[in-house]
């Protein structure tokens, strides 16, 4: 493990990093913006477990193996891609609610707790957003090892650790992300009322995600 200097810079580097907007807080903000705090947790949880298959897979030298073979990198690129923009086109295009129910709908969503079976979706989509995307895995192999001692004898497992403690304290992060949007949700009527256009704002932002990572190069080493 680092010396205390080096882990604490670790985690102030992680912690900066988790706090800067991607798909990620994208999807953590409009789900609890529109269905409240619980499912906007829900969805960050999702998120986190989507980074521990990337830590995990890094530790084993998967994540090398992608980073060295274009065919791997380009497959799972595709599939990341593939679901992101499929995601986008989905809110894109969502159907606003009637009008007359709207507002009821908007009233009831903090009073009515979301069932576990609305949850699970949200749950694997926050997974899947992680997990489909390459780019997750090259930044663990690349920021991670940044703050492993040379001569370290057991790699794998100091990456193990070093990459939960970031992915535990990025959970953080992603809880205060659907916390705080859920609190602007019930005191903001306006924002409210463009819940559907917050849906096609979202999507075409991940569009334009599954855009820029279809076009990503593999990283020359």
């Amino acid at each position: 493990m680092p010396d205390l200097q080096h882990l604490l810079l670790f985690i102030a580097s992680g912690l900066l990093l988790n706090l800067t907007p991607g798909p990620d807080v994208l999807y953590i903000v409009t789900h609890s913006l529109r269905s409240g705090a619980r499912a906007g947790i829900v969805a960050g949880l999702g998120i986190t477990a989507g980074c521990f298959v990337h830590i995990f897979a890094a530790a084993l030298g998967v994540s090398a193996l992608m980073a060295a073979s274009a065919t791997a990198f380009t497959v799972l690129k595709w599939v990341g891609a593939a679901y992101l923009l499929w995601v986008g086109v989905r809110m894109l295009f969502s159907r606003a609610p009637a009008a007359q129910s709207a507002n009821a709908d908007l009233r009831t969503t903090a009073a009515k707790p979301t069932s576990a079976t609305a949850l699970k979706p949200i749950f694997m989509g926050g997974f899947w957003t992680n997990a489909s995307n390459p780019k997750v895995a090259l930044f663990f192999l690349a920021f991670v090892p940044q703050f492993i001692a040379p001569g370290t004898t057991n790699t794998s497992l100091v990456f193990l650790l070093l990459g939960s403690l970031f992915n535990f304290n990025g959970m953080f992060i992603n809880v205060g992300w659907a916390l705080t949007a859920a609190w602007m949700a019930k005191r903001s009527g306006v924002m409210q009322r463009g819940m559907h256009w917050l849906d096609r704002a979202a999507g075409a932002m991940f569009i334009g995600f599954g855009l820029k990572l279809a076009f990503t190069d593999q990283p020359t080493r």
